[in-house]
């Protein structure tokens, strides 16, 4: 029996979709009463797009909230076109208020992903809006799928895959309801973990050829690249493109400061603990707290007890820095046993998310 291509697969896919369109530009979604205007993003819908998401977060998950700069950035990366890949809904006052974004991931290592982010204000949910940009997403997504698997059809196999993910919190089930009706299925689960900075942060050794170092801006690239050899074997972890990472430690909530590296007698980056702070984020939580946004450890150096040891320094920067919590989000499966770490080191898991996958 022969296998079935990628673009064959696709293709099928698209046939079961009633809102695709095989050759020209994806529908609008219809007007209602509620949404009355429905348009592609441009650049100067950064703020509309904000206020539809603080509105959203502020029921979601109101303790943090998703800040302006994350929104504005997407706008300046090469693979993502707001014109072709973010529809936005304005209510009947005119005031935004639902979007819905469908953003292909631009690495080409054997899988393709479409990443979909939307929200509707709270205000206007249970009305439909939300299905109606479930469905304009994933018609975009199958749209977005074919033409990459077109672009590497030399090289693409039946062993290349394609999926579209989304993510809803917990407690959001109309999302994961509707998800769901489009066939796609909660693959993995993710936890809030929380620290109180007040508990001791026990100081361990380094084993011998090894330091830990806080990180400066010229081992950005070392560290992206040990960022991606690190989550090679993580679930759904694609390498992360210069342009994306350039972003995050060039943006204004990293801080190297409280970052922390370990590196070899070389110089060669072994492990990392990387940490933003947005202080807009402190009063949703109650309390100033650093975010702990990426810790690996490259794969050559693994079981030598680096996580520890680099999570710790870290944690001690941000005690010495007056910070009174400090959070993460870990995959409950990570390889890695990862929760399991976190919570030897004082954390405690609070909310939960999961990522929905719809496989192509």
């Amino acid at each position: 029996m022969t296998e079935t291509s990628l673009i064959e697969r696709i293709a099928m896919a698209r046939g079961a979709d009633a809102a695709g369109n095989a050759t020209g530009e994806l529908p609008l979604l219809p007007p209602t009463s509620d949404v009355p205007v429905w348009r592609m993003a441009t650049p100067d819908d950064v703020d509309a797009i904000h206020s539809v998401l603080a509105a959203a977060d502020r029921v979601d998950h109101p303790t943090w909230t998703t800040p302006r700069e994350e929104v504005a950035d997407t706008f300046d990366l090469p693979h993502i076109d707001h014109t072709r890949d973010t529809i936005i809904g304005f209510g009947v006052d005119g005031e935004p208020v639902a979007f819905g974004s469908a953003f292909l991931h631009p690495s080409r290592q054997g899988t393709l992903t479409v990443n979909l982010g939307g929200a509707v204000v709270p205000a206007l949910r249970r009305h439909g809006i939300g299905a109606g940009i479930y469905g304009w997403q994933l018609s975009r997504a199958l749209q977005q799928l074919a033409e990459a698997a077109s672009a590497v059809a030399d090289t693409a196999d039946a062993t290349w895959s394609a999926e579209v993910k989304s993510y809803a919190e917990e407690t959001d089930l109309g999302s994961r309801r509707i998800a769901e009706g489009l066939g796609f299925r909660a693959e993995r689960w993710f936890s809030s973990m929380v620290r109180d900075q007040s508990e001791p942060v026990g100081a361990l050794a380094p084993p011998a050829g090894m330091s830990v170092v806080p990180y400066t801006h010229d081992r950005d690239d070392d560290a992206r690249q040990a960022r991606n050899d690190a989550f090679r074997d993580h679930w759904g972890s694609l390498d992360s493109q210069p342009e994306t990472w350039a972003k995050f430690v060039g943006g204004e909530f990293f801080r190297p400061d409280l970052s922390r590296l370990v590196v070899d007698a070389d110089g060669a980056i072994a492990a990392f603990c990387l940490v933003s702070v947005n202080e807009d984020d402190w009063a949703a939580l109650g309390a100033s707290h650093a975010y702990i946004d990426l810790i690996g450890v490259v794969r050559g150096h693994r079981r030598r007890g680096l996580a520890p040891l680099v999570i710790s320094g870290a944690l001690q920067a941000i005690a010495d820095a007056g910070l009174e919590k400090a959070v993460l989000d870990v995959d409950t499966a990570s390889p890695t046993g990862a929760n399991t770490l976190y919570e030897r080191l004082g954390f405690v898991a609070t909310e939960r998310s999961v990522a929905l996958v719809k496989k192509i």
